[in-house]
């Protein structure tokens, strides 16, 4: 976990971080830096081309045994550590992170792609535990609330939202190894409500994931 510090995660991972129990903290932290560090790619994508090669880097990490790849970078020892043979679901995630490189306005269709490979890890963290239909539900809401509110063109915005809020309102309580996804979850409601602002935006989000927390909805 410490060396994962530097990664600078947002505050509502940090807060999702710590309402998870213990021994789910390191492996869900690095699936949040891993993301991080995709969603920068693409954020700072003005070639496609070289962004989908700096995916491919990550693809090709992750297929490598970990005694075969390169040491020294927090993120990939820390996959090495904390998701060996769990890896698949993270080729997912870089997976996800393409298709919002797709050709403007974004295709629904990638839209959808993207929420349903961003939230894969969320399936295999508690194992056994949980319906994984309500897991994906509210994995692939926090999915496409977050990535709107850090979008600027306004079309793709508004499409993401809209995809979000068609997917089942009903709250279900998430096994206890994924409290952090129902507080992500919560604040993703509560940013729906509000039009799409930040996650973390005005002084209820707190409370909101005080709640989520606690109650786990």
């Amino acid at each position: 976990m410490e060396a994962l510090e530097a990664e600078g995660l947002a505050p509502e991972l940090r807060l999702a971080l710590a309402y998870t129990p213990a021994t789910m903290r390191a492996p869900l932290a690095t699936f949040f830096a891993l993301d991080q560090r995709l969603a920068r790619i693409v954020s700072a994508a003005t070639e496609p081309m070289l962004a989908q090669m700096r995916l491919a880097w990550w693809r090709d990490m992750l297929a490598k045994p970990v005694e075969e790849r390169p040491t020294g970078d927090a993120v990939l020892d820390a996959i090495g550590e904390h998701w060996q043979g769990r890896e698949h679901a993270l080729t997912r995630l870089v997976e996800g992170w393409e298709h919002l490189l797709a050709e403007p306005p974004l295709p629904r269709e990638a839209a959808l792609a993207f929420a349903a490979a961003r939230a894969e890890p969320f399936l295999v963290l508690p194992g056994d535990e949980g319906e994984a239909g309500d897991i994906a539900i509210s994995a692939q809401r926090w999915a496409l609330v977050d990535a709107a509110a850090n979008l600027s063109d306004q079309d793709e915005r508004a499409m993401m939202l809209d995809l979000a809020s068609k997917l089942a309102t009903r709250r279900t309580a998430l096994p206890r190894a994924l409290r952090g996804l129902a507080v992500l979850d919560a604040l993703a409601l509560r940013s729906l409500r509000r039009g799409g602002r930040p996650l973390m935006d005005g002084r209820g989000a707190a409370l909101t994931a005080l709640r989520a927390g606690l109650l786990g909805r």
